[in-house]
């Protein structure tokens, strides 16, 4: 593939419309396939489509239930 076959972290946050921050994260956990590392920049193919999420949040130790997400009491 040529230089032009890829695209910045900036760009591909822009086309789908979430953070920078959300698509460095998606290339450190390789969900973004044959993406190359320069340094501390990441070139993704422009043909690359955005990873879907696998589940939604389960609540944890720190994560409380929002009142919307509570089970109803059947009792």
């Amino acid at each position: 593939m040529k230089i032009q076959d890829y695209i910045s972290v900036s760009e591909a946050a822009q086309k789908w419309d979430v953070s920078v921050r959300q698509v460095q994260f998606m290339c450190k956990d390789g969900k973004i396939p044959d993406i190359i590392r320069f340094g501390n920049s990441w070139a993704i193919p422009t043909d690359a489509v955005k990873p879907t999420r696998t589940g939604k949040l389960k609540p944890g130790p720190g994560r409380k239930l929002k009142p919307h997400e509570k089970k109803p009491n059947l009792e």
